[in-house]
């Protein structure tokens, strides 16, 4: 079974039973990726490692030259 077809049978129970309505499938996504990130930035520091923003990252991988050392 699949998560939408999980969600339609979930909403059909919500309203005959008259309880709120499930969170759509992969609605908070986004912020289950920040949340690791954070953690992630929150262990280095606590590793003595910098915590870099993952901007540089994202800007590191633009500016890589393919086939440049």
């Amino acid at each position: 079974m699949t998560a939408v077809e999980q969600y339609l049978i979930d909403t059909y129970r919500a309203s005959q039973h008259g309880a709120p309505m499930p969170p759509p499938p992969g609605r908070d996504d986004v912020a289950v990726l920040r949340a690791a990130r954070t953690y992630a930035q929150f262990q280095a520091v606590l590793d003595g490692r910098a915590a870099r923003h993952p901007w540089w990252a994202a800007l590191r991988r633009l500016a890589h030259v393919p086939g440049r050392t």
